[in-house]
């Protein structure tokens, strides 16, 4: 009996951000080499960080928000997605296990800055929970997606038919 054994995927750990603002409203920001592709801050947790320490790390490096400037509400983890066509980043991860946080932008939008470090965004704004579309999502992460904001807003996301 031929018995072929897939190799297991290897996944980064990975943190994300929902950022609301007073209104409610959520930060969402468009990547830099992919027009139209919209999503939350997210990155990976460095080795001897723990995911809070990187949420705030990456918060400052991808849009230059400090942690002051932040109230963690609520954290969510287990979000688990495998990188398009077999793809492996760093040489080993085929894939990102991602733990979400909401929350509460203390500071002025001013404070964004995208150029803070590495940019990574081109533009970003405040949309409300219901305006975000799956269409802005590469396909390899659109379960994500779709069970974040089922779980923080209560809200199902339709996929689209592309």
């Amino acid at each position: 009996m031929d018995l072929h054994l897939a190799t297991p995927i290897v996944y980064r750990p990975n943190v994300a951000a929902i950022l609301l603002n007073d209104r409610g409203q959520i930060f969402v920001a468009e990547r830099l080499n992919i027009r139209g592709a919209w999503q939350f801050p997210q990155g990976g947790i460095d080795e001897g960080e723990d995911a809070e320490t990187a949420l705030f790390r990456e918060l400052e490096e991808e849009i230059g928000v400090k942690r002051e400037q932040l109230e963690v509400l609520e954290k969510r983890e287990g979000y688990r997605y495998a990188f398009s066509k077999n793809r492996l980043k760093y040489g080993i991860y085929g894939g990102q296990e991602q733990a979400y946080f909401r929350c509460r932008f203390l500071g002025q939008d001013s404070d964004v800055n995208l150029a803070a470090t590495h940019q990574e965004f081109s533009q970003w704004r405040w949309i409300e929970p219901r305006e975000f579309q799956m269409s802005w999502v590469p396909r390899f992460k659109r379960g994500v997606y779709r069970a974040v904001f089922m779980d923080f807003f209560g809200i199902t996301l339709e996929m689209p038919r592309d």
